[in-house]
């Protein structure tokens, strides 16, 4: 049975991060995740992490000023980048947080890439324990942003040659971008560190929409993957109502 791991950035985003996850755990959740906690002491997340038995999977570097979607491939913003890596590690090893997602920001080129490269060796090697993850997002949602693809990021991957950092596979950006998530996922398994879910195009629900997940969730069993899938999905209204997929999919 697959397991699932609910995005807290999205999912009970009106609770204080301690509450989403005791939500998560009620609604039956195997894992869960999060987009920037910092707000929160990690004292008390840790705390409801223990009371729920709950891993939390990964956490993202700040975004930055607003308007900015990540700092890790901005020239110039090399000090700050880096101590928004050294705060995201601090509370994932607060917390028992195994991964961190490294933004990267609005930027293209080769000083970019460079800056980017150097970024996420810094993080890699300064917690080695911890996977490091990168992500393409689409056009659409993030036009703009450095990283746009799954062919950059293998690239990306083999410039810094760090054992610990790993592709996030956002099927729904990804299906945006790319499409041929199945043959997508068997060639780029050995580079993935986390899968998420989301309905195409209005990233609702994965019940519904171009992707069928029945079938994605059928395509990882096979290629042996064991670890839950992070349903980054936006509810319409309260996310306990929209959580009928998780027995559709289970079910698989």
């Amino acid at each position: 049975m697959t397991g699932f791991s609910a995005n807290l950035g999205f999912l009970w985003a009106d609770l204080p991060l301690p509450d989403a996850i005791r939500a998560a755990h009620r609604a039956g959740f195997d894992a869960v995740e999060c987009h920037w906690p910092y707000d929160f002491d990690p004292a008390a997340v840790k705390a409801a992490l223990d009371e729920t038995g709950l891993a939390m999977l990964g956490l993202n570097t700040n975004r930055g000023k607003p308007g900015e979607n990540g700092l890790s491939a901005l020239p110039g913003r090399e000090v700050e980048a880096r101590a928004e890596i050294d705060r995201a590690i601090a509370y994932a090893r607060a917390i028992g947080c195994g991964a961190i997602h490294v933004m990267a920001g609005y930027g293209k080129g080769a000083v970019a890439d460079a800056i980017f490269i150097g970024n996420l060796t810094y993080a890699c090697q300064t917690a080695p324990e911890l996977t490091i993850l990168i992500e393409p997002l689409n056009r659409y949602d993030a036009p703009g942003y450095f990283l746009a693809g799954t062919a950059q990021a293998a690239d990306l991957m083999i410039k810094a040659h760090q054992p610990n950092l790993r592709l996030m596979f956002d099927c729904y950006h990804l299906q945006i971008m790319e499409g041929d998530l199945s043959r997508r996922l068997e060639k780029l398994l050995p580079l993935i560190g986390h899968v998420q879910i989301a309905a195409v195009p209005d990233r609702g629900p994965p019940d519904h929409g171009e992707v069928d997940y029945r079938h994605i969730v059928g395509v990882l069993r096979d290629l042996g993957w064991d670890r839950p899938l992070g349903a980054e999905y936006k509810p319409s209204g309260p996310t306990d109502a929209s959580l009928g997929w998780l027995d559709l999919l289970r079910a698989v």
